[in-house]
C-alpha cells in the first residue's frame, strides 16, 4: 500500500471515528456525558464534516499525482 492509499484509509477511519463519537455524545443520556460531552460531540461532528470535505479535496487533488 503506497502513501496515497494509506492516506485514503486514514481519512476514512478518522471520519468514521469523529462522526461516530459525535453521534454517540449527542444521543447519549446527558447524565452520562454531561454538557461538556455534548459540546465535544458537536465539535467532533463538525470536525467529521470538515474531514469529509478534506477527503473529497484530497481525492480530487491526488488524481493529478502520478504514481
Amino acid at each position: 500500500m503506497d502513501l496515497k492509499h494509506f492516506h485514503y484509509v486514514f481519512i476514512a477511519v478518522s471520519i468514521l471515528c469523529t462522526l461516530g463519537f459525535g453521534f454517540w455524545a449527542m444521543t447519549a443520556d446527558v447524565r452520562i456525558v454531561g454538557s461538556w460531552g455534548r459540546a465535544g460531540g458537536l465539535v467532533s461532528a463538525l470536525l467529521g464534516v470538515l474531514l469529509s470535505v478534506y477527503g473529497v479535496w484530497f481525492v480530487r487533488k491526488s488524481r493529478q499525482i502520478i504514481t
